[in-house]
């Protein structure tokens, strides 16, 4: 036992790897702008490793607000989206960085309805890679949410 947890600890130490079996956080920042929610939330607006930001899930809130943007669907994709774009803008990204996206939709019968509004905010034939599914009980009663990856050169 006592060989086997030095042999643990020696292999952690030659790959770098803590304890609890992550990556150390070197080059990995927690990113909160305050622009959309408040910073007092459990989780991080972004988080970056290398050039590559993951942002988390937004939902059609009023920024500055836990309120959902007042007209259903659509109303509520154009200000998750919208509320992407800001977080992006506020971390040096565009809407053109994004190379994934995931969408999770209260019913999924108002697919064709986020897509009609999800399309806007991209240039045609340049979409991300996109996922999407039916979610029941998303935070605050929202309708959609939506997480995105972005890439930069930078």
């Amino acid at each position: 036992m006592k060989k086997s947890l030095l042999l643990l600890t020696a292999l952690g130490a030659i790959f770098n790897v803590t304890a609890a079996g992550a990556a150390p956080s070197d080059g990995v920042e927690y990113l909160n702008s305050g622009k959309v929610l408040p910073t007092t939330l459990p989780f991080s607006e972004a988080v970056k490793v290398g050039n590559t930001l993951y942002l988390s899930g937004q939902i059609g809130n009023v920024p500055g607000s836990l309120k959902l943007a007042p007209g259903g669907i659509q109303a509520e994709a154009k200000q998750a989206l919208e509320n992407i774009r800001t977080s992006l803008e506020a971390h040096g990204y565009s809407m053109s960085n994004i190379v994934k996206c995931t969408a999770m939709l209260a019913d999924m019968g108002e697919w064709g309805a986020f897509n009609d509004v999800y399309k806007t905010f991209f240039t045609p034939g340049h979409f991300p890679a996109r996922s999407a599914f039916g979610a029941a009980g998303l935070a605050l009663g929202a309708r959609v949410e939506v997480e995105c990856i972005a890439v930069t050169g930078k």
